[in-house]
This record gives structure tokens, sequence and C-alpha cells, in this order.
């Protein structure tokens, strides 16, 4: 039975439950099926720790007490997903903004205004209706996963942590008698961020006393 702390491997598939849309899944058949493909994604199994929110918080809670290989079904309302519809993030803006970046604003155009993504609801009057609200903000979801095996390898588990919290695919780690030197060539970290990595995942990984940021050749 998995608990919170447990390294695992997971597999899902995430839906809309009003229209069964699928809107996001780690196999790489089911999003080119269903037209949400992306070359950028690193699909299969993805490793996770339990009670992390590696995942969005409504699947992460339901992990615990689930068994290994089992497939399941779970219903998220919005608040254990991507939020409730805030008005407040519904803003009206000069049109003015747009055309001086040279942005032809338009209905359905994802935007960034001052380092927030929104989606142009409206425009007119000179000026533009944006929605920075989640764009699955509101929805009740329907995700089934499976937990295809725990993870116990310690490499693994700070390989899968490191890919987490850096988005970098490719990690090299050498751990000896607990200390763990990582680099990557997909990513260059400064060696003094290895004090804060080293508490981060000691906390995860009791066994890993020390994390060493080393230089890829």
């Amino acid at each position: 039975m998995i608990k919170k702390g447990d390294f695992v491997e997971l597999e899902y598939i995430g839906m809309l439950k009003d229209t069964k849309v699928i809107f996001d899944t780690t196999d790489e058949k089911v999003a080119k099926s269903n037209d949400i493909h992306s070359p950028k994604t690193d699909y299969g199994p993805i490793t996770i720790c339990i009670g992390q929110q590696h995942v969005i918080a409504g699947v992460d809670e339901q992990l615990e007490g689930k068994d290994i290989g089992k497939e399941y079904t779970i219903i998220l309302p919005p608040e254990k997903a991507f939020g409730k519809k805030d008005a407040k993030m519904v803003q009206m803006i000069p049109l003015s903004k747009f055309t001086k970046e040279g942005i032809r604003p338009m209905a359905g155009l994802q935007v960034n205004v001052d380092g927030a993504m929104g989606v142009i609801k409206h425009v007119g009057g000179g000026r533009v209706l944006v929605d920075f609200n989640h764009p699955l903000a509101g929805q009740d979801l329907v995700y089934k996963f499976r937990v295809m095996k725990a993870v116990e390898d310690d490499a693994a588990k700070l390989k899968a942590l490191l890919k987490l919290q850096f988005h970098a695919k490719d990690w090299e780690v050498d751990l000896k008698e607990g200390v763990a030197t990582v680099s990557s060539k997909d990513i260059k970290l400064p060696p003094e961020l290895g004090d804060a990595l080293t508490r981060h995942v000691h906390g995860l990984i009791p066994s890993i006393k020390q994390v060493i940021i080393g230089q890829t050749a």
C-alpha cells in the first residue's frame, strides 16, 4: 500500500468530466490520438514522491493508500484540481497596451500581460477582456491512473527530483557513501545551490547527506 513519502512510477490520463476530452497524459499514443501531443514532452511513467504535489493536489492525495499495479478512476472537483473561477482574474485592459507591442488582440488568443498568462475573451470599445484564470479552472476532472512500481534506488529518486525541479531530462548522478554529485548537459547549476539542494533532498531521501553540483565536460 502506497504511503506519503514513497517514490513511485505513475502513469495517468486526465480528462474533462463533462466532455471526456483528454487534456493530459503520460501515454504518447494517447496524446497523439487525441491531438495533444507535444514534441517537448518526455512521455512515459513519471517518478514522483507522494505528498510533495508533484502532480495536482487531488491526485496526490488520492494516491495514498492505493495498491501498486491497480488502475483507479477518480473525479476531482475544481478545488482539488485547478481551482474555482475567480471573477477578479478576469480583467479589462486598454487596447493600446497590446497595439504598442504589435499585438492584434482577438478572442481566444493567449497573451502574456506583465508576466501573467491569460486568454482574450472579448475585444471592443478600445478595451480587451482577458481571463487570467487557469484554462481548466472551475472544471470537474476525471483522472485514470496506475502506479506501476515503487522506486527504491536512491540515485533514481534523486534523478526524478532533479528532473521535476529543474525541468531538465538528462542527469548524471554519482552517489557514494551518502554524497551525491550531480550534473546535467541540459542545464548548468551554480555550485552554491548545493546547500539548498542538500536540505531539500535529505528531507525526502534521508540516506543522501550531501548534494554537490558537478560540471559536465
